[in-house]
């Protein structure tokens, strides 16, 4: 009985998968061993792509799309527009594509809806949580890097100091005048109190005496070395430390502290002398000890992220939720917090360039409506995500809350301690 080249044969399952060559572009003989007999992967009703009529420059192997089928190498090396490259690099690292429209949204004005898509396994079409995290991190301290206005912010001011290490006597006579100045200007102000206004009097008096001796002591200092042909001292800012308030000296009165070996003394004194060094670089440019400050607090926050991940697992155990899904909890809570402080402040970049008037009035209002959301939009994110009642939503609010202001207090000290070693 003839059989049908088309039907099936015993050997071969009705369910077994059949290969569709595209139709559009000649199809090369299936020989064995040929590339595409090794080509093969095509299962049930998924159709094998036209051949595109290059090779692959590694193993020769015929090419069905952008990447080989054999070794996987990629068929567009960095040979190649430049644009392109740029256009690779942004959806590698940041996903910069429609995925960024569908993000970003949801993420300002939706609690909690990203990391429940991320949980039920919608995961694909938005930015992935570190990706968000990362890129609202590092933009957000930039800008705000950027935006600081150095000149308004005093940082270790102090005309009495200037005294000590003005280095010519007309710079002295400078800073004593300064220095008496704001004396009278502050000996006018509590004259006007009604009580204490003697005591005050005879303290500004006493004050004013002790910088005429400064000045006088410097301005000497000055001539002497002068006359001898050298340089006038240099007065250093001294770290003080013990009940005795001496300078700290490495040597006639270093830091010492009784349980730590020798060697690890000596590296802690080495870091107070660098300290100690800096302090004057950033009594003169502020900016220095902000700019490395705000450089290294997007590295904090990724060192306190699974510490704030560990506070939501220690306040829900008998959720059951794997530490991970805590750890996404954090980064898309990080993440909108670093989004909403980038737009607090280009508001307040625009108010600061704004007209007196409505303009800058209502931009005075979004930045404090940005700021307003952000405990309620984390409030409101707990509440969702974690799916309890108000009164225990609240009541975990504000632990998580207060654990982590502690925990992002001392981190900030000790990156302000470390860039001001580092500096």
């Amino acid at each position: 009985m003839p059989t049908d080249p088309s039907a099936p044969s015993a050997e071969q399952s009705p369910s077994a998968p059949t290969l569709v060559v595209a139709t559009d572009a000649p199809a090369p003989s299936a020989q064995p061993g040929s590339d595409v007999d090794t080509a093969l992967v095509a299962t049930g009703t998924d159709a094998l792509p036209a051949p595109t009529g290059a090779r692959c420059g590694n193993c020769d192997a015929l090419l069905f799309g952008p990447h080989c089928y054999r070794c996987g190498q990629p068929d567009h090396g960095l040979v190649r527009h430049f644009s392109s490259i740029v256009g690779d690099f942004a959806d590698t690292v940041l996903q910069i594509d429609t995925r960024l429209t569908r993000t970003l949204a949801p993420l300002l004005l939706r609690p909690g809806f990203l990391t429940c898509e991320y949980f039920a396994g919608r995961r694909v079409r938005y930015v992935s949580p570190v990706r968000l995290f990362f890129f609202f991190a590092v933009l957000a301290f930039f800008v705000a890097q950027w935006s600081f206005d150095a000149s308004n912010t005093p940082v270790f001011q102090s005309n009495d100091n200037d005294i000590d290490v003005a280095m010519t006597v007309p710079a002295v006579e400078r800073a004593r005048d300064t220095a008496l100045d704001k004396l009278q200007q502050a000996s006018a102000h509590l004259k006007a109190l009604p009580a204490g206004a003697d005591a005050a009097a005879r303290d500004v008096a006493t004050e004013q005496a002790a910088i005429r001796r400064r000045a006088e002591r410097r301005i000497t200092e000055i001539t002497d070395a002068a006359a001898h042909g050298k340089p006038p001292p240099v007065h250093i800012e001294r770290l003080t430390f013990g009940a005795d308030d001496k300078p700290w000296d490495a040597r006639t009165n270093p830091l010492r502290v009784q349980w730590l070996p020798r060697f690890a003394n000596g590296w802690l004194n080495d870091m107070i002398g660098r300290a100690q060094g800096n302090l004057n670089r950033i009594k003169r440019d502020p900016r220095l000890l902000f700019d490395a400050w705000m450089s290294a607090l997007p590295s904090t926050l990724f060192v306190l992220l699974p510490l704030f991940a560990l506070l939501l697992k220690l306040c829900y155990p008998f959720k059951r939720r794997l530490y991970m899904e805590h750890f996404i909890v954090a980064l898309h809570s990080h993440a909108f917090l670093c989004m909403a402080l980038l737009l607090a402040v280009l508001l307040n970049g625009l108010g600061n360039l704004a007209a007196p008037g409505v303009a800058r009035v209502a931009l005075g209002w979004a930045q404090a409506a940005i700021v307003l959301w952000m405990p309620v939009y984390l409030w409101l994110m707990q509440k969702r995500v974690y799916s309890q009642g108000w009164f225990m939503t609240t009541c975990k609010f504000g632990l998580v809350g207060t654990c982590y202001l502690l925990l992002l207090s001392i981190g900030v000290l000790v990156t302000f301690m470390v860039k001001l070693v580092w500096l």
